[in-house]
């Protein structure tokens, strides 16, 4: 009996470790390719549609979950990975490269997503992102995010260096914080400040 006891649990052992096994590749094989935004695209804070809002954007993937959480500034991308209040641990996490060919702020792009820790920021610019609070400009590119610096205003950092109170503070919208507003047409006026540089520096 105790012979036949164990002939009959190899079968049960090896239908558990197959799982288990399934189980470990599923989570390892988890797709976290960038996703670009589409018309049905909303922002985990405001439920709006992204394509909306200006400036740069982010999507962080959770474990498990198809589909990323995305948001209307990069900013508030950050503020989750430092918050407490995560469904699931997070896998990976990305942000528009303003640097790219194409990427305007109204338009920040598609196909242009880096890994947020490959990065540098400009903070403390005069530009304010989709929600209307101060941004966290992303670059692949520190000449570029040195560039809009010179601009815009602000200082290059490294993700490690964003203190928390940079992206965590509460931020009243209904006053302009910005004391240097962009104007209407700002866009086209940073684009063509921005290309000028590099011909300024040089000559």
């Amino acid at each position: 009996m105790r012979h036949g006891m164990r002939v009959s649990l190899r079968p049960l052992l090896l239908v558990v470790s197959l799982a288990l096994l399934a189980a470990c590749q599923e989570k390892a094989t988890q797709d976290t390719t960038p996703m670009d935004m589409t018309a049905e695209t909303l922002g985990h804070y405001c439920q709006m549609n992204l394509l909306e809002h200006p400036g740069p954007k982010g999507q962080v993937f959770l474990e498990g979950m198809p589909a990323p959480l995305f948001f209307s500034q990069v900013r508030d991308a950050i503020a989750y990975m430092r918050g407490p209040e995560q469904m699931a641990p997070i896998v990976a996490v990305y942000v528009n490269d303003m640097a790219a060919a194409g990427a305007t702020w109204d338009h920040p792009g598609d196909g242009n997503w880096i890994a947020i820790d490959k990065a540098v920021y400009v903070v403390g610019s005069a530009r304010q992102g989709g929600m209307g609070a101060p941004e966290t400009v992303p670059f692949a590119s520190r000449e570029r995010a040195e560039e809009f610096a010179r601009v815009e205003g602000g200082r290059v950092l490294s993700l490690a260096e964003i203190a928390d109170n940079m992206v965590l503070a509460p931020v009243d919208t209904d006053t302009d914080p910005n004391p240097n507003p962009v104007p209407e047409n700002g866009d086209t006026d940073f684009q063509e400040r921005l290309r000028a540089l590099p011909n300024k520096a040089g000559g």
